[in-house]
């Protein structure tokens, strides 16, 4: 039974990355969520619904991906009520991958904890969309030891075209956070330019392409400013404006920890937390154009 995987969490990110494990590791996956429905779809893809005991007791590499610390603390520890402690049930020599992205500090913690009971953890949180995790595009940065890294890596390229080996414990977390803070100030950024061209009677598509051919050129214009913000689309089951805020509250806590000013990182939460007011917390992240155009009256 050692030769199962374990991957607790198959929501919006966790359940593709769980069906391209199954299909492409020729290995049998148990899968635990709260969820029933993702779980449901799962099991055409050869995904055995399980619990997390069932989990901790089968599977010798265990994959988590939740929605942020707490939640991760949760299923680790035990913390916060419900089910959970699964430090107190695996076996020494199981590895534990933690895929959510939750702060430096947790990492760190789970790693000194797991290690006292000869049990591995690497964090290795994701990067880009929704679709990429359908694709198996993502990109993954890892934070563990150099031979926990070399044992898990095959398995991450089942779900990631790009996997980094980041550092120590917590360096995979604070590599994505990072990722995170930029891409959200970027984000803020094209919110800005876009209200102000539009104001000026310049046409939004005329601005982006035209930045596309320049050196204000990035994946954050290309996906996040012209496929939602230029017309407008910021659907739900993707990443929400409160998943960012968490990310980004991640941001300014290491840099505050630091001493570092991030006076760019409180612009994009002040804005976010606007969009949240304005009634659009579970929208795309990049409806922090709403805050703008609520600013100036104009949409």
């Amino acid at each position: 039974m050692t030769d199962m995987i374990g991957f607790i969490g198959v929501g919006t990110m966790g359940e593709p990355m769980c069906r391209n494990l199954a299909k492409k590791s020729g290995m049998q996956v148990l899968a635990a969520d709260r969820d029933q429905a993702p779980l449901g779809r799962l099991a055409s893809d050869g995904v055995k619904t399980a619990s997390v005991d069932e989990i901790a007791t089968a599977c010798r590499t265990i994959f988590l991906s939740l929605p942020g610390g707490r939640e991760v603390e949760q299923v680790c520890l035990g913390t916060g009520g419900g089910d959970g402690a699964l430090l107190s049930k695996v076996k020494p020599g199981w590895t534990v991958v933690d895929l959510s992205t939750a702060p430096v500090s947790l990492a760190r913690r789970l790693y000194a904890a797991m290690e006292g009971q000869a049990t591995a953890f690497a964090d290795a949180p994701v990067a880009r969309t929704r679709q990429a995790a359908i694709d198996g595009t993502l990109s993954i940065m890892v934070g563990a030891t150099p031979e926990t890294f070399a044992r898990i890596e095959p398995l991450l390229r089942h779900m990631a075209s790009e996997v980094t080996h980041c550092g120590e414990a917590g360096a995979g977390q604070a590599v994505k956070i990072l990722n995170n803070m930029i891409l959200f100030q970027t984000g803020v950024a094209l919110a800005e330019a876009l209200g102000i061209a539009r104001a000026y009677g310049v046409d939004g598509m005329v601005l982006f392409e035209t930045l596309t051919k320049g050196s204000a050129d990035s994946f954050a214009l290309r996906n996040h400013g012209m496929k939602a913000m230029l017309p407008g689309v910021f659907p739900e089951r993707a990443f929400s404006t409160e998943y960012a805020l968490k990310d980004l509250g991640y941001a300014i806590e290491m840099a505050e920890e630091k001493g570092v000013p991030a006076l760019g990182a409180d612009v994009a939460r002040e804005l976010m937390e606007r969009a949240v007011e304005l009634g659009h917390g579970k929208e795309y992240w990049p409806v922090l154009l709403r805050s703008i155009e609520d600013a100036t009256g104009k949409e």
